[in-house]
């Protein structure tokens, strides 16, 4: 072969050799499984049913109630944060503004989201038990709030029934009773380093035979005290006091309030709920969903029985399953099959075949928790809830002002006409007198109004005011 041909070779050659072997055949697609979804549910008009959503907020407390007329209420809003949660799922399950907050005590697990809750949705009403001895930034936090426009609403009974819980109307058939705290009524509990726990806000509300028993951080002191005290408890569903921690849930008020099921709302990484806890819900036929295995949970009533809805359900159950509970005066049915241990203590939600599961398209089956009748029930007038409640409204009584220094600010656009009627006020049907930048100065009626010119004068017959201890 010529000098010449041997060079052409070798150029094709390695010509050949710099090009890109040609793409290899991408491989075969491999089926990757998709997680379930979790359940979402979303705001409308209102539908004749109660509905109270326990959002899924960590370790602390959140729960919307919206009532059948569209009545809306939040009972606290979870730690810090949850605020993005709540900001982005709120306005979801609302057509306007809450017509009250209420926040059970001054912890910020419950009411660290309050303010930005506020900011985006609003809210007509807030309701905080006004203890004493309160954190500053907690203080501080109300005062914010009253800056906002919000009216602040006592826990004290009606001056008119002073021994029935306060009872808010919610519209036709629906009551939300607010158990505890009681002061001035009723002394506050003092537990020695769980006063703010003791004295959380204890709400019961009820809707024909169903009920749901909302106990914030209560104490067991506080339990014993309500039972002590003969308090409505009877419940269809509880929300465990303290995210389940051991001391309250005591059997002695288990057995009072005889819930079907228990909602509780836990983190899961800060110990989740305590063993003797779980057991004694078990020991008494409860039960349990937990927030941080079922998610959101949603409950449903239509007066006659209750419907549970959790987010997320064990595996292998049905996506389309819910779990229904009779009314308290049903006793007809047989009761339901207890929580079986595994269930109770691992995953805190039941097994459908243990908790009568109901798909949505089938007949419903009631599925009665065995708890014996209260009697019949009287019917509710139908009552516009969402009123202002006025200063001269609330109850009076000879107790120690509060260790509260921090002045509130009343609510815009009312407080000109306190401020300027002189150094203190009052309200001729109530013994308290107010500095004209407290809070509820601004809520005093122009025909009930009083000027004092000095403390002194104020003070001959009549006490401090608790929102600013003047």
């Amino acid at each position: 072969m010529s000098p010449r041909l041997l060079c052409l070779l070798g150029v094709l050659v390695a010509a050949a050799a710099c090009q890109e072997p040609p793409p290899s055949a991408p491989p075969s697609p491999t089926a990757v499984p998709r997680p379930a979804e979790a359940r979402r549910y979303f705001g409308a008009g209102p539908d004749g049913k109660l509905h109270v959503y326990f959002f899924n907020v960590g370790q602390g407390d959140a729960a919307l109630i919206v009532s059948p007329e569209g009545h809306t209420v939040l009972v606290d809003t979870g730690p810090i944060t949850a605020t993005d949660h709540l900001l982005n799922r709120l306005p979801e399950l609302l057509t306007g503004r809450l017509d009250l907050v209420i926040l059970t005590h001054p912890h910020p697990d419950h009411h660290g989201a309050v303010e930005a809750v506020l900011r985006r949705v609003g809210a007509k009403q807030l309701m905080e038990p006004q203890l004493e001895a309160t954190p500053p930034e907690y203080d501080a936090l109300l005062t914010r709030l009253g800056g906002m426009g919000v009216e602040f609403v006592s826990t004290a009974p009606s001056q008119s029934t002073p021994n029935a819980p306060l009872r808010l109307p919610l519209g036709p058939g629906v009551d939300l009773n607010v158990l505890w705290p009681r002061h001035p009524a009723e002394k506050l509990l003092d537990v020695p380093d769980a006063a703010l726990e003791a004295n959380s806000v204890v709400l019961r509300l009820t809707y024909g035979d169903t009920a749901v028993l909302f106990e914030g951080d209560a104490h067991a002191k506080t339990e014993e005290h309500l039972l002590e005290r003969g308090m409505p408890m009877r419940a269809t569903v509880l929300k465990v006091a303290a995210h389940g921690a051991d001391g309250p849930t005591t059997e002695a008020f288990l057995k009072a309030v005889h819930p079907g099921a228990a909602v509780i709302s836990v983190s899961g990484q800060s110990g989740g709920p305590a063993s003797a806890t779980l057991k004694r819900l078990e020991a008494a036929g409860v039960q349990v969903f937990r927030t941080d295995v079922a998610g959101e949970v949603q409950v449903v009533s239509d007066g006659k029985q209750l419907v549970v809805t959790p987010q997320r359900l064990p595996d292998g159950v049905p996506g389309d399953t819910r779990y229904t509970f009779a009314g308290l005066g049903d006793t007809a049915s047989p009761p339901v099959a207890q929580v079986p241990k595994a269930e109770a203590a691992k995953a805190g939600v039941p097994k459908p075949e243990a908790a009568k599961a109901e798909a949505p398209k089938s007949d419903v089956t009631k599925a009665s928790t065995g708890r014996g009748s209260q009697g019949p029930r009287s019917p509710t007038n139908p009552t516009q809830y969402g009123q202002v409640v006025d200063i001269d409204d609330l109850p009076s009584a000879n107790v120690p002002p509060s260790s509260r220094t921090e002045t509130r600010t009343p609510r815009k656009g009312t407080e000109s006409r306190a401020m300027s009627a002189g150094p203190y006020v009052g309200s001729s049907k109530a013994d308290v007198f107010h500095l004209p930048s407290c809070r509820n100065a601004a809520k005093i009626k122009e025909s009930n109004l009083v000027v004092f010119k000095t403390r002194e004068e104020a003070a001959r017959n009549r006490r401090p005011a608790r929102d600013c201890n003047p």
